[in-house]
């Protein structure tokens, strides 16, 4: 399968508007801390043509336009083993679109703030990222405030790149954290959609005939854990994190 076929995600991601921040709340804390402002990169490390389905076919990996969320709640977008609150998730793990999930977080009381990000670095219009590509995104954050990001895999039915529910600590001690966070993100299936093989599945982004085509599964959420590289985030993207002034 080409790098080109994951274009297919790129309809899904037009409707976003660029640069996307939604529900923007005051970030001060109670104790006048001055919010420290981070860039996210979020880099597709594989190679094309990388894996190998059952049928002998290659296949290459593309992320679809996620988003970043800003909290203090402890689970703001889902939590494991449980099914799927029916608030924009199925949307983004189904068919690379956060735009319904961000919406949903602007009334929750725990999330600071909500930011899509949709088009790769150094490229003019929304789409995936394809091997070698990147998204970045900035946010802004105070002591005490956590960091959760969905990314879909895009040769997937229903799996998506997250941290643990709780999300990823922006302070530690005081400090703003800096570096390499890819060991903390996970690739969860959401419970939403029958699982087909990874790369070839008529119901997966770049080869369904329309968003949520599949076949419900009415499961839970959970990890993936079938032993493939792209099971491991570390092995597939490299996510970074760095304060900016």
């Amino acid at each position: 399968v080409a790098v080109d076929a994951f274009l297919g995600l790129a309809g899904v991601a037009l409707g976003l508007a660029l640069g996307v921040f939604l529900g923007i709340a005051a970030l001060a804390s109670g104790n006048g801390d001055k919010p420290t402002k981070f860039l996210v990169r979020v880099e597709n490390i594989t190679k094309p043509d990388t894996f190998t389905a059952l049928n002998g076919a290659k296949w290459s990996l593309a992320f679809s336009p996620g988003m970043a969320v800003v909290h203090t709640g402890k689970a703001p977008i889902f939590t494991s083993g449980k099914k799927d609150r029916g608030q924009g998730l199925e949307a983004q793990a189904e068919d690379g679109d956060p735009g319904m999930l961000a919406k949903s977080l602007e009334s929750d009381k725990g999330t600071k703030s909500i930011t899509v990000f949709n088009t790769p670095v150094g490229v003019s219009g929304p789409g995936p990222i394809t091997p070698g590509a990147a998204y970045e995104t900035t946010i802004s954050a105070v002591p005490g405030d956590r960091l959760s990001m969905t990314i879909m895999m895009g040769q997937s039915n229903d799996w998506f790149y997250a941290p643990a529910e709780s999300g990823i600590e922006l302070f530690k001690n005081g400090k703003a954290v800096s570096g390499d966070i890819s060991s903390q993100i996970r690739l969860w299936d959401a419970g939403t959609e029958v699982d087909q093989e990874p790369g070839v599945g008529s119901d997966q982004g770049p080869r369904q005939k329309a968003p949520n085509t599949g076949k419900a599964e009415n499961s839970v959420v959970r990890i993936v854990q079938d032993g493939k590289t792209y099971s491991t985030a570390s092995s597939v993207m490299r996510v970074t994190i760095k304060p900016v002034h």
